[in-house]
């Protein structure tokens, strides 16, 4: 079997159950589902650091942001960019022979272009703005307060994400022309509020019609006091659900916006008849409180809502359809490693993940995963996270921990952390926490940090 082409879609901001095969009763995403349902469905995929510029530093490096050291957005009290001569999946793929390209939102460092970590090609998103003006059409309106309106002056067809789509249309069309297989990177901005998307994806959600987040009713009680300031700093305090449901109905119209676009160019693949030996991998970097727990956009906090992500993977040659995956998987540092080892390379020592064909083949994968945050707009504040099937532990290394029994609790509702119950859980979790940190060379693996969790010697606010 040859080389097979390899394109990478990352949504920015996607949460893991607006997806129609995630379970979602309303949202339309035909395209997904259809990976899903060709492929596999990995319904454990999580995001290292739910935060857009170090987790594509870890989708360069295939490395967890502790190791590949940038933990902070731009605007973060101690961002640092990633060293272009660091190590480099794109720069590993191209150099085994591959045409690529990356499309889309780079956010990774504002010095630097994929082309200085490997990708041979760069189609970035300010283009679309210069083509929108040169076709006459009016820049799109305010983002309406954060929360999203209507663009009226596109249709769908002249979206931006219809233009990247029509752009890796073409890079595909022409590749066909060259030896080389292509490696593709789409980094959409979409659904990352606020939405602005044109009619009818627009209307397509009626506000009344959508129900709240499992986690929308949290009165914060026993949470850390962080929680409570998200909702005060942001405004969003005193808002109700009738409030909130405007701002997902347009999240989820470009949701379904973005899932045609993923059609066409699946449907391209189909008529150039090398679909069969095409690794798609779709994902997110993170996913968006959009109102769940009274919180916008994500920080300071370790919900489902935003370190949970849609994950759906095909390759008809090599995978089998319709499997659904429920083992751990990190998406931003498992995906390179799969990308690499599908060329036909070894997945190389620096990499921190795993190969998810050969675990998909092997019947190996996660018991548990992981995730840090090192706080970013709102000052420094470190967490760190371990989650199993059944429990999940926040480590909240100035404020109170959190623990939530997810089988009777999926939304997150009610911190156990005091209850004399679940001493034994959360011991066995903080021991898991002692663990990875070590493994993972974390900035808070310090022997005293760790003598306080085997030792429990932790405040429980009371």
């Amino acid at each position: 079997m040859s080389k097979p082409n390899i394109l990478y879609i990352m949504s920015d901001q996607h949460r893991f159950d607006s997806v129609a095969c995630n379970g979602h009763p309303q949202v339309q995403t035909p395209n997904m589902d259809r990976l899903a349902r060709e492929g596999v469905n990995y319904t454990n995929a999580y995001t290292p650091l739910p935060m857009c510029v170090p987790v594509r530093c870890s989708l360069l490096t295939g490395q967890w942001p502790s190791e590949h050291g940038v933990i902070h957005n731009f605007d973060g009290e101690a961002y640092k960019p990633l060293d272009p001569q660091s190590h480099s999946v794109p720069r590993d793929i191209t150099s085994a022979g591959y045409h690529s390209f990356h499309f889309g939102r780079w956010h990774v460092c504002p010095q630097q272009t994929p082309l200085d970590f490997g990708f041979q090609e760069f189609t970035p998103d300010w283009r679309y703005g210069k083509w929108r003006a040169h076709q006459g059409i009016e820049a799109s309106p305010g983002h309406g307060g954060g929360y999203g309106n209507t663009d009226p002056h596109i249709t769908p067809e002249q979206s931006k994400l219809a233009w990247h789509a029509d752009e890796i249309i073409e890079a595909i069309d022409k590749n066909q022309d060259e030896p080389d297989p292509f490696f593709i990177r789409w980094h959409t901005i979409e659904p990352h509020l606020p939405c602005r998307p044109p009619e009818p994806y627009a209307s397509m959600y009626k506000p009344e019609d959508i129900k709240p987040w499992p986690g929308f009713y949290d009165e914060l009680k026993n949470k850390p006091y962080m929680q409570k300031q998200m909702r005060v700093g942001r405004g969003t305090d005193e808002l109700t659900w009738d409030d909130w449901a405007p701002v997902v109905a347009r999240y989820f119209g470009d949701i379904t916006l973005l899932d045609h676009q993923i059609g066409r160019i699946l449907d391209k693949l189909d008529a150039l008849g090398i679909a069969e030996n095409t690794l798609v991998i779709y994902t997110s970097d993170h996913g968006d409180m959009c109102g769940s727990h009274g919180m916008i956009d994500k920080h300071n906090v370790m919900y489902d809502d935003i370190v949970r992500v849609p994950m759906m993977m095909r390759w008809p040659d090599k995978i089998k359809a319709g499997q659904v995956n429920d083992d751990y998987v990190v998406n931003a540092i498992d995906a390179p490693a799969t990308c690499i080892a599908a060329t036909g390379k070894d997945v190389p020592d620096y990499c921190s993940g795993v190969d998810l064909i050969q675990g998909l083949e092997n019947g190996t994968g996660r018991d548990d995963v992981f995730a840090t945050y090192h706080g970013n707009q709102f000052g420094n504040y470190s967490q760190r996270m371990v989650r199993d099937h059944r429990w999940k532990y926040v480590w909240n290394v100035s404020d109170i921990d959190e623990l939530y029994d997810l089988d009777s609790d999926p939304g997150e509702l009610v911190n156990l952390i005091r209850e004399p119950a679940h001493v034994g859980e959360i011991k066995r979790l903080r021991e898991r926490m002692v663990f990875w940190l070590e493994e993972t060379s974390d900035v808070l693996n310090n022997n005293s940090l760790k003598q306080q969790l085997l030792e429990g010697l932790i405040y429980d606010g009371t």
